[in-house]
């Protein structure tokens, strides 16, 4: 065990299993103390590597993460704590993990419920290789000023009301952690404050005893008295109760033991921690306390009389003048977290993305304001799903139907279109299913099935403005563009698209108004006067029909339904259908186990 003083402004801990709200709390502490480097070097999180962005004070900075303890120990050789977060489950082995390296010197245990005959190991070890153990199950402790573990201390309010930010003249051990915040406060109400306090642990194997540290603290010139808080159960206390006797203690200790109420029960009583419990007369709290006082230690009557005691041996002390004054100084501001400021109403800040679509911050996401649950019970559908996410509105069963079916006609067009030309090269390149999807999905475009928004838009404005066929069709030919929606390379007159008429069908048989079809079809009737092939094709079916589903619904503006074709809504039903069938190409090469695609020489026309 050491004999003095185990932390200071310049140690550096590594941190075992990731927690975002300690490590914080420590830098913060780091900041208030006006240390230069912050007192966390790294973190151990098993299985990944890389950085955490943490801040300190102001400035945000990255700690390094390591996958192992051997690694982050020899990235980080000054770093000579340990803080481990581990659950009680692996507590024990990533301690030990910890204690046989050679740069750690002090490890300190957090969790509860770590097995006893683990911890006794543990203890053996750290006493035959002169090192420390803080815990199992504490909070950790605190070198005011200096250094703190974990969560210690709090609250950065209570640290500041604490006067944990500078140095006092008082050492503090204790078993309990909760109890150590309400000594620190008290402590700092009737002295300078702390020097140094330790939370051992509840559990009733403790790394560390109580004498153990009010021995280090002894051999420290800084603190001036000892303050110590016990409690029934365990012998612990009649170690201390030993080093007082043979005076191996020369400085003032002040001292309670806890639990003096279990008396009133009738039958053994186990308080919060596993250690206290009393196993007799011995470890009863009216025993430990009479035998420190008559050891030598002052001991109260009472807890509530504890305040006056340390009060007035900090009173002698400064009498005595073995106690110079604490010059007081201003901590820093910590800097707020904007969350916090935000929550309290302090600062307003600008939000970086606007939805208005779905919403997660619920017990469960909604779309459009509506529960995925509700939409489940309805038994509403994917054309339902679109229509709330898409138009933000739940539309009538037969414009979700309609939609369902575009996509079910659009999925796939055989494996020869060039969208799923690229997604099968592709894919037989051995790329993976996101790869091979994109690339077919980037062919989509004037040319190929992204002429749903465009045909919407010229046949709006035409049927809009009271053009004829022929006054539409030939002022486009004046501009030089063809008219969307109309031609195929393998369609035509006599052999028209089926998905075409089974869309006109259903619109025919389910729409109040089919104005913009009726359109489409008569432009059709002049341009198949012009060539065979210059049918209707799907592309232009979906872009009229989808104009008499927006107009003849009433739930959409004229400037909603501009809107919507501007953006690209139409085009995006076609992105969405057709990713199935690419996807499905992406499966099927994968499955044959296709080679990687070679195009043929004689499907090539080599020339000069």
């Amino acid at each position: 065990m050491a004999t003095g003083q185990l932390f200071s402004k310049t140690t550096q801990a590594l941190f075992y299993n990731y927690k975002q709200l300690p490590i914080q709390r420590m830098l913060d502490f780091d900041f208030l103390c006006g240390r230069e480097t912050p007192s966390v070097a790294g973190i151990i999180n098993p299985g990944s590597e890389g950085f955490q962005k943490l801040f300190f004070g102001q400035e945000e900075i990255a700690i390094p993460v390591h996958s192992t303890i051997e690694a982050s120990c020899a990235a980080h050789p000054t770093a000579d704590v340990f803080i481990n977060f581990a659950s009680f489950r692996s507590a024990a082995a990533s301690s030990m993990a910890a204690l046989k390296q050679p740069t750690i010197r002090v490890v300190a245990i957090i969790a509860e419920g770590v097995p006893e005959s683990d911890t006794k190991q543990l203890i053996a070890y750290a006493k035959a290789n002169n090192k420390v153990v803080i815990g199992p199950a504490t909070v950790g402790g605190i070198q005011a000023g200096a250094f703190k573990i974990g969560d210690t201390a709090g609250t950065i309010d209570n640290i500041i009301q604490c006067k944990l930010y500078r140095p006092g003249s008082v050492g503090f051990v204790s078993k309990s952690g909760g109890m150590s915040n309400e000594l620190y406060n008290t402590i700092a109400r009737v002295t300078d404050g702390i020097y140094e306090g330790i939370a051992i642990g509840g559990d009733v194997f403790p790394g560390s005893t109580l004498s153990d540290h009010v021995l280090r603290f002894n051999n420290i010139p800084q603190v001036k008295m000892m303050v110590v808080l016990g409690e029934l159960g365990g012998r612990d206390e009649y170690s201390l109760v030993e080093a007082l006797k043979q005076g191996k203690i020369n400085k003032p200790v002040v001292a309670w033991v806890s639990g003096t109420c279990a008396t009133l029960f009738k039958s053994e009583v186990q308080f919060g921690h596993a250690g206290a419990k009393s196993g007799g007369e011995m470890e009863s709290a009216q025993a430990k306390n009479q035998a420190l006082r008559e050891a030598g230690a002052v001991v109260p009557t009472s807890y509530e009389a504890l305040e006056g005691a340390i009060k007035e041996t900090f009173e002698k002390l400064v009498e005595a003048g073995k106690v110079s004054p604490v010059k007081e100084v201003t901590p820093p501001q910590i800097p707020e977290d904007l969350n916090t400021a935000i929550k309290s109403g302090k600062v307003r800040a600008p939000t970086h993305i606007i939805s208005t679509i779905s919403d997660d911050r619920g017990e469960e996401p909604t779309y459009a304001g509506v529960p995925m649950s509700s939409i489940v019970e309805q038994g509403l559908g994917v054309g339902d799903v679109i229509s709330l996410l898409w138009f933000k509105r739940s539309l009538p069963h037969y414009c979700t139907r309609f939609i369902e079916i575009c996509i079910m006609l659009c999925a796939d067009h055989g494996p020869c279109v060039s969208g799923a030309h690229n997604t099968i090269v592709t894919a037989r390149a051995g790329k993976d299913l996101v790869s091979s999807l994109v690339s077919g999905l980037l062919t989509i475009g004037p040319r190929f099935g992204g002429a749903i928004d465009d045909a919407a838009r010229y046949f709006k404005d035409a049927y809009d403005k009271g053009l004829s066929p022929y006054e539409f069709v030939e002022s486009m030919k004046k501009k030089g563009i063809r008219v969307p929606g109309i031609g195929h390379r393998i369609k035509r007159g006599d052999n028209r698209d089926k998905r075409v008429e089974l869309l006109q069908r259903f619109a025919r048989s389910n729409f109040p108004s089919v104005k913009y079809m009726e359109y489409a079809v008569e432009v059709e009737t002049y341009t198949l006067s012009k060539a065979n092939n210059l049918v209707l094709n799907v592309d232009g079916a979906i872009g009229s029909l989808f104009l008499d589903l927006l107009a003849g619904s009433g739930m959409f503006t004229k400037q909603e339904i501009d809107e919507i074709i501007a953006i690209g809504y139409l085009n995006g039903l076609f992105v969405l259908a057709r990713s199935i069938g690419l996807i499905g190409h992406t499966f099927d090469q994968k499955r044959l186990k296709q080679p990687l695609y070679r195009h043929p020489w004689e499907d090539v026309l080599y020339t000069k």
